[in-house]
């Protein structure tokens, strides 16, 4: 790694904290603005506009950019069937003075919908108690991306120049296993020669993410015009609890998987989950029926060294076989109906590689130790490692309740992390 000045490194140190107050101000304004994604559509733009109203008061210059073209690429993981109009990412690139590793701070600006009803306040109003900002998006990842930001500004307010350019890019379209927002970033060639996406991670470093399919199993039995007849009512309700069988056995299957690298100690390397079970609604609102259709939601995640692709088929192979052996099945046959174009894959970076050890440096000289692990989820790490050769790292701050009511980060971690991914910057750029 390259030698830093002790005193270039103390004036970033005190720019960033100096800049507390007004990072804290900067994660409220992104709460306050609602960036939801659902499929196809997203609202990430009113988002990106607030960093790059923050960008602007500290004399940074971002640049707004459409995603359309993405959509309309023959790239192998582009999301075909997504509304991108009117969906732009923001990508801030601070130029260096030459000689140095370049560095790419990445995040995603779009957050999943939520259940207004769980919430103790409105999502999109920001709450701060002992320490935790709640609201929508604050741990995946608005946080994470807040602390990136923090990066840039704290160099431009020591008067640092890098000797490597420094990126920071606010992508849409992650949530729901998009990836186009990522994806558009590479294309147009804001590229580098390490990543960081600031998920969060619990101030863990997390050299590896795993991969994920995710498809739908649907039966249809019997007819409307049945009901209330002399004749036999078909549902697939019953039937349903052994595809639900079917499922569990396949649970058990990945349990034995051997898995390798980064993902080796993991009790549950490669989980099967049931991420929803459907027939009838319990709603009053509803007549008394008995339901004619059923549906299962199953979420396969994959490790990286995984041929997916081969065991995909091996499932649906599996399903076939369950499907001739079962007299209902075999009248009323599973419909396999995929999520997404095609699955998430996982990714894995080397223990020993500079940009790990800078990193494992950089969070040990903040916190006095690091941790370096394996991400328990899939995002889209893999596009930039396996589809454009930058190894990249996820690491970002302290918080939970991700895709769930009352989400919140824990500040003092954001402020850390940024202190750590300021010293990473410092490390691989040169200054």
């Amino acid at each position: 790694m390259r030698q830093i000045s002790a005193d270039a490194e103390a004036a970033a140190v005190r720019a960033l904290k100096d800049l507390k107050p007004e990072l804290t101000e900067l994660l409220k304004d992104l709460i306050r603005v609602n960036t939801v994604s659902i499929p196809p559509d997203g609202n990430e733009t009113p988002g990106q506009l607030v960093f790059q109203k923050f960008f602007r008061q500290h004399g940074l210059r971002s640049e707004l950019y459409d995603t359309e073209f993405v959509a309309k690429s023959k790239n192998p993981w582009s999301r075909r069937q997504r509304n991108y109009k009117g969906r732009k990412n923001l990508v801030v690139r601070v130029a260096g003075s030459g000689g140095g590793h370049s560095l790419l701070l990445s995040g995603h600006m779009d957050t999943v919908p939520t259940d207004l009803a769980g919430w103790k306040h409105s999502p999109w109003e920001p709450s701060l108690s002992r320490g935790r900002m709640s609201g929508l998006g604050t741990f995946d990842m608005k946080g994470g991306m807040v602390a990136q930001v923090a990066v840039l500004v704290a160099l431009k307010r020591a008067g640092i120049r890098l000797k490597g350019d420094l990126l920071f890019e606010s992508v849409v379209d992650e949530e729901w296993g998009g990836g186009n927002g990522t994806l558009a970033g590479r294309m147009r060639g804001d590229n580098a020669d390490a990543c960081v996406i600031a998920e969060g991670t619990q101030m863990e470093i997390y050299r590896a993410t795993r991969g994920s399919f995710v498809v739908d199993l649907l039966v249809q039995a019997g007819s409307e015009k049945d009901y209330f007849s002399s004749g036999e009512v078909v549902s697939p309700a019953i039937p349903l609890g052994r595809l639900l069988g079917w499922v569990d056995s396949w649970v058990q299957r990945r349990k034995t998987v051997k898995a390798r690298g980064a993902y080796k100690d993991f009790a549950d390397a490669a989980p099967v989950q049931v991420l929803a079970v459907e027939a009838n609604r319990m709603e009053n609102l509803l007549p008394l029926s008995v339901p004619l259709r059923a549906g299962i939601r199953v979420y396969f995640q994959t490790l990286p060294h995984e041929d997916v692709d081969a065991l995909i088929s091996q499932i649906e192979a599996s399903l076939r076989r369950f499907e001739r052996q079962d007299s209902f099945f075999r009248k009323y046959p599973v419909k396999w109906s995929p999520l997404l174009e095609s699955p998430l894959l996982g990714h894995e970076l080397s223990a020993s590689h500079a940009w790990t050890r800078c990193m494992v440096k950089s969070v040990e000289t903040v916190m006095g130790s690091a941790t370096l692990t394996a991400a328990p989820y899939p995002c889209d790490a893999f596009l930039m490692q396996r589809g454009y050769n930058i190894p990249t790292l996820v690491f970002g701050p302290c918080g939970g309740g991700a895709h769930n009511p009352n989400e919140y980060v824990e500040m003092k971690s954001l402020f850390q992390s940024a202190e750590a991914m300021l010293a990473a910057a410092l490390d691989w750029c040169g200054a």
